[in-house]
């Protein structure tokens, strides 16, 4: 299954990939697709946690949305997908939002590595604050809605986004409120702002695939 992962990354680094604990943080646009591409890959211990239900306006850009399971669980809809892929991963779905009040429900400590696609600012700082007092790596989609160029995605640590509506709107709230990061963090991101809102599957594709990509290089990298 995983003969071409291994190739690419050498069979020690492969190890590694499967050794490691990672949690995601919404599954939606951006989430989905970044799931779908750790299993992909080899990652095979995954916790993935959203509130949200598939919807019918999910279809267009959303992995796990089709015509035939909206109003389902997203997470429990991407578990039996991510299990379709590989029988054997270790997927825990958790049904459940992310607030300040419901942080410790989460050990973020027992993870390798959190990846944040939260859309609410709030939510998103909590996870911030929380994911950055750890251990862990975190990496951090920003928005990515009203855009239509891929070209023009990259990857960043956080306080180097430039021209990001969400970005701006975190480090102004978390300036506020003194929630800053107690770490470093690189983000995907992008400085176009369409004219038009909206919210197409190439643009959360590209972000969900860097985020996932962030994820494994930084493992293969890595010597520990």
């Amino acid at each position: 299954m995983f003969e071409r992962s291994i190739q690419i990354m050498g069979e020690a680094a492969f190890a590694r990939l499967q050794e490691q604990r990672v949690i995601l943080f919404g599954v939606g646009g951006v989430g989905g697709w970044c799931a779908e591409a750790l299993v992909r890959t080899g990652i095979q211990h995954l916790t993935i946690v959203d509130f949200d239900t598939v919807n019918e306006t999910n279809i267009n850009r959303q992995i796990v949305a089709t015509a035939d399971n909206i109003g389902q669980s997203k997470v429990e809809e991407l578990r039996k997908r991510l299990l379709s892929i590989n029988p054997t991963a270790d997927i825990v779905a958790i049904h459940q939002r992310y607030t300040a009040e419901t942080a410790t429900n989460y050990q973020l400590s027992t993870f390798n590595y959190i990846v944040d696609a939260i859309d609410s600012v709030d939510d998103k700082i909590a996870l911030i604050e929380a994911a950055t007092a750890t251990s862990a790596t975190l990496f951090s989609s920003m928005g990515a809605g009203r855009k239509t160029d891929t070209e023009q995605i990259r990857t960043s640590e956080f306080w180097k986004v430039e021209g990001c509506p969400l970005a701006r709107a975190l480090r102004t709230k978390m300036k506020k409120t003194g929630q800053l990061p107690h770490q470093k963090f690189v983000c995907v991101w992008s400085p176009e702002i369409s004219a038009e809102s909206g919210t197409l599957a190439p643009i959360v594709g590209v972000f969900g695939m860097k985020l996932a990509n962030l994820v494994i290089n930084h493992i293969i990298q890595s010597k520990q």
